[in-house]
C-alpha cells in the first residue's frame, strides 16, 4: 500500500486530494498543527474524516516534519501548507513569509534529510504572475508578484527548484489558477458571492459587499485540480505545470451566474466597498495548461456554470439548516 503525507490536509485542497488519493488505495496521514477552533470540517464533509491519520506537527517545525515522515513512511509528500488568503497577507506578512514560504524549505529539508527518494508536491499559485507580463501566463511567463502572499509563493516555487537541481529530489510545482468548491474558505470571493447569494435568497440577508468586481481569474473546479498534482508524482521526471482552465472571467459575470442560478437580479443587492480594493490589485489571470494536458493528460473537467451552480447549491442546503427551513 502507498502512503502519503499531505500538510494543510484540512483545507480545501488538502481534502478533495485525501479523498483522492483514499479512492486510490493509499495510506492517507495529514500533518495537523493544533488549534483551538476544530478544522476538520472538510474532511468531514467529505466523509472521510475517520480514514484519515493525522499527525502532530507544523511546516515552520522541521523537528516535528521530520518525525512525520518517520511514522507515514510516506513515499508522496504533498505540500499545501499555506496562510493561502491574499488579503491576510498584508495584514500578516511576516507569518505568511514564514508558513508559506519558509514553511516550504523545512519541508524539503526534512525530505532531503530522512530519505531524498521520497516525491515532493508544491502548491504553487497563479498570484506569483501578479502584474502579468504575457496576455496568457505559462510556465515560462515572468513572475511579478503582487502581494505578500504571491512573494512568499515565489520562494516556494524557486526552492522546489533549487532543491530539485541541487539535490536531485522528485520535486514539482503545481502552478494553480484560482481554482474553488463548496469546501472554498468564506473569505474566498467565490464563496463570500454563493454563500450571500443562498442568504439573500433564503431572506437572511439584503446586500453582498465586494471591491473590484471588473478583476478577471481563471477559476476551475478543485476537485479537479488535486488529480493534477497526483498525476506529477506519477511521472518519471519532476517538472513545474500551470495548472488551468484556460478561460478567464470577470467577478461580474461570476456574480452573475450565482444571482441568475436563484432567479435574482445581482444589480439589486451588489455593493461595491471601496474597503475591499486591495493596495495591489492583479486585474487578469489566464493559465495556459497545454503542458498539462500534453504531458500529464490533464484537462479540467467542470465548467464555470456547473463549479458555481455547485457552490450556490450546497450553501442553500448549509444556510436552510443553519435556521432550520
Amino acid at each position: 500500500m502507498k502512503s502519503a503525507l499531505i500538510t494543510g490536509i484540512t483545507g480545501q485542497d488538502g481534502s478533495y486530494l485525501a479523498q483522492l488519493l483514499l479512492n486510490k488505495g493509499y495510506k492517507v496521514f495529514g500533518l495537523f498543527p493544533r488549534r483551538s477552533t476544530d478544522s476538520t470540517w472538510r474532511l468531514e464533509f467529505l466523509n472521510i474524516k475517520d480514514d484519515v491519520e493525522f499527525i502532530d506537527g507544523d511546516v515552520t517545525d522541521l523537528a516535528s516534519i521530520l518525525k512525520a515522515l518517520k511514522v507515514s513512511k510516506a513515499t508522496e509528500v504533498y505540500n499545501l501548507a499555506a496562510q493561502s488568503f491574499v488579503g491576510t497577507s498584508w495584514e500578516q506578512p511576516i507569518l505568511t513569509a514564514n508558513v508559506t514560504g519558509t514553511g516550504v524549505v523545512n519541508v524539503l529539508e526534512a525530505i532531503r534529510i530522512f530519505d531524498p527518494s521520497i516525491k515532493f508536491y508544491q502548491a504553487s499559485t497563479s498570484e506569483m504572475f501578479g502584474l502579468i507580463q504575457e496576455e496568457m501566463q505559462s510556465e515560462k511567463t515572468p513572475f511579478y508578484p503582487r502581494s505578500p502572499y504571491g512573494v512568499a509563493k515565489l520562494y516556494g516555487h524557486w526552492i522546489t527548484v533549487n532543491y530539485r537541481e541541487s539535490f536531485d529530489l522528485h520535486a514539482s510545482s503545481g502552478i494553480l489558477f484560482n481554482h474553488e468548491s463548496p469546501l472554498r474558505g468564506i473569505e474566498f470571493v467565490t464563496r463570500k458571492v454563493t454563500d450571500a447569494v443562498a442568504r439573500i435568497k433564503l431572506g437572511k440577508q439584503q446586500e453582498l459587499r465586494l471591491g473590484n468586481i471588473d478583476a478577471k481569474r481563471d477559476w476551475g473546479f478543485a476537485g479537479d485540480y488535486v488529480e493534477a498534482m497526483w498525476l506529477m508524482l506519477q511521472q518519471e521526471k519532476a517538472d513545474d505545470y500551470v495548472i488551468a482552465t484556460g478561460e478567464t472571467t470577470t467577478v461580474r459575470d461570476m456574480c452573475n451566474i450565482a444571482f441568475n442560478h436563484v432567479n435574482l437580479n445581482p444589480e439589486d443587492h451588489i455593493v461595491i466597498d471601496p474597503k475591499f480594493y486591495r493596495p495591489a490589485e492583479v486585474d487578469v489571470l489566464l493559465g495556459n495548461p497545454e503542458k498539462a494536458k500534453n504531458a500529464l493528460g490533464w484537462n479540467a473537467s467542470t465548467s464555470l456554470n456547473e463549479l458555481i451552480t455547485m457552490m450556490v447549491e450546497a450553501d442553500m442546503h448549509r444556510v436552510k439548516k443553519e435556521f432550520g427551513i
